[in-house]
C-alpha cells in the first residue's frame, strides 16, 4: 500500500487500519473509558504543575510537593474539598487536635 503522505502520516493510517477495532471500542461498549490510562489522568495536574515550575531545587520543597500532590489527588478521587482538607489539618496542627485522615471512610 503506496501512499503519497509523509512518513508519519502513513505510520498514523497503519496504526488505525490495523487497531481500528480497539481504538473506538469504548463507543460501542459500554463502561470502557475513551482514554487508556487512568494514571496518567491521575496524575496529569503533577506533571502540568512541574513543567510551569520548573520542580523544585531541594528535599524539602520536593517533599511538601509531594505531600500537597498526594492530598490533592486523594481529595479529587474522594470528592473532598482540598480547600476544606488543608484547613482542618491547619486546625488540627494549630490546636494540637488530631489531623484529617486521607483514608476514606468505609463504615
Amino acid at each position: 500500500m503506496e501512499s503519497a503522505g509523509t512518513r508519519e502520516s502513513n505510520n498514523i493510517a497503519e496504526r488505525f487500519r490495523l487497531n481500528t477495532e480497539g481504538f473506538f471500542r469504548f463507543i460501542t461498549t459500554p463502561g470502557i473509558e475513551p482514554t487508556n490510562n487512568l494514571a496518567e489522568q491521575a496524575i496529569r495536574f503533577v506533571a502540568i504543575h512541574r513543567r510551569i515550575t520548573q520542580g523544585t531545587c531541594g528535599q524539602t520543597g520536593q517533599t511538601w510537593c509531594e505531600r500537597i500532590w498526594n492530598a490533592v489527588g486523594t481529595c479529587a478521587q474522594q470528592a473532598r474539598s482540598v480547600f476544606e482538607f488543608i484547613h482542618d489539618a491547619v486546625f488540627a496542627f494549630l490546636t494540637g487536635t488530631p489531623a484529617p485522615s486521607l483514608v476514606p471512610d468505609t463504615s
